[in-house]
């Protein structure tokens, strides 16, 4: 579908979606940010939903300034999928001792590593640059020294809430039932606990006294406080894309001690809560997507639906007037504590029958009715991405 403009704003705002199915609350955010005089435009996704911050679903593209509570505090949080070698044909019957051993390798909710990993003895993992990596820890917010062995021990571990480890079957079209491991996480403790530092820091700025939201804080470009916001910012990215490689490659050393006939592809990755430096009609900005994905033209990237409905593999088509941007998943439809009043565990077990799963009330909040509909969501992005592969899960882990 085309865009749709949001009326009544400074700066442009686009929607991928009916406006009338923006919620209020969500309406008034991205109004409030097309307000901003820093704000170049912003492009609304059809999995927009009212966020902490900033809307789920906007792309910000703001001159000379960044936002860090728009970002949010769960910074570089994206998705990994690898494609396999096997099939559906080839995996056990039953699936539990499957989802055992890959709750036994990667720590899953408040759990954390009693050691920190070592890249060294993770076979398939990437080796390279993670000395340099760590040796930055100690040039970060002084604030946060106090946590780098906790960050070294939440390294490789997926976290709770939306985060998710899969594995899915392909649908239709002549790859049908080949077996596609997925995951979805985030910079764990430390990208939260930097985040909300700047975020502090943002609000007592006085160029920000009289903003709409508060929420909306800048940092300005050639000011030490955006030079020590984005110094953090992109090693926290840096800490999610190698927290992501790690249980990555943990799973597929799962799966190979269940089936040691399989082999694996080209991993794909891709954030969906973080900042880049773009450009778009000769004018530099900084990228914010809060709960959107990169889909340059030709860029693979992943939108899950949830974790009874399953997701997609895409390519992008570059459009511009998205600012290169698409969905990072189904959206909400209903706040978690909204799901809980809705729906109970019968409910949950009725809508993930076929997956294996937690079927318990400390994932109701987690349950496929309490997003939107992930196949009108792909219908109303198909100027932004094409669709590679439907994936439905039939494992998911849960924290």
């Amino acid at each position: 579908m085309a865009f749709t403009p949001l009326p009544g704003t400074r700066a442009p705002v686009r929607v991928w979606t009916d406006p009338y199915d923006i919620e209020p609350q969500a309406a008034r955010q991205l109004r409030n940010i097309g307000a901003l005089p820093w704000v170049q435009g912003v492009a609304v996704m059809p999995d927009v939903h009212y966020g902490k911050g900033a809307t789920v679903g906007s792309v910000i593209a703001m001159r000379q300034a960044v936002s860090p509570a728009a970002v949010g505090v769960d910074i570089g949080c994206g998705m990994s999928a690898v494609r396999t070698s096997l099939t559906a044909a080839d995996l056990p019957d039953t699936l539990s001792a499957l989802r055992s051993a890959i709750e036994a390798a990667i720590p899953v909710g408040f759990q954390q590593r009693d050691d920190a990993v070592d890249p060294r003895r993770v076979p398939g993992l990437e080796q390279a640059g993670w000395a340099e990596f760590w040796r930055r820890f100690g040039e970060l917010d002084r604030r946060v020294a106090q946590l780098e062995t906790r960050a070294r021990r939440q390294m490789g571990t997926l976290g709770g809430g939306n985060h998710f480890i899969e594995v899915c079957l392909e649908q239709g079209g002549p790859d049908v039932g080949q077996v596609w491991l997925m995951l979805h996480s985030g910079s764990r403790n430390i990208g939260k606990e930097l985040a909300e530092r700047h975020i502090g820091v943002a609000r007592r700025l006085p160029h920000n006294a009289d903003l709409p939201d508060r929420d909306l804080a800048v940092f300005l470009a050639g000011t030490p406080e955006m030079a020590a916001y984005r110094r953090d910012l992109w090693w926290a990215q840096e800490y999610a894309r190698r927290n992501r490689a790690v249980m990555l490659a943990l799973l597929c050393g799962v799966v190979r001690e269940h089936l040691p006939q399989v082999s694996y592809g080209e991993p794909i990755s891709c954030h969906h809560n973080y900042v880049a430096e773009e450009s778009y009609d000769g004018v530099d900005v900084l990228v914010t997507r809060k709960g959107a994905i990169r889909a340059g033209r030709g860029d693979l990237g992943i939108i899950p639906g949830s974790m009874g409905t399953g997701s997609y593999i895409v390519r992008g088509r570059g459009n511009p007037d998205a600012y290169c941007s698409a969905s990072h998943g189904a959206g909400r439809r209903m706040s978690r504590a909204q799901a809980k009043r809705t729906y109970g565990v019968e409910d949950l077990r009725r809508q993930t029958e076929g997956v294996e799963c937690r079927k318990d009330a400390g994932v109701v909040d987690e349950i496929p009715g309490a997003y939107k509909d992930i196949t009108r969501v792909m219908a109303q992005q198909d100027d932004l991405v094409e669709v590679v592969a439907h994936l439905k899960q039939v494992v998911c882990v849960k924290g």
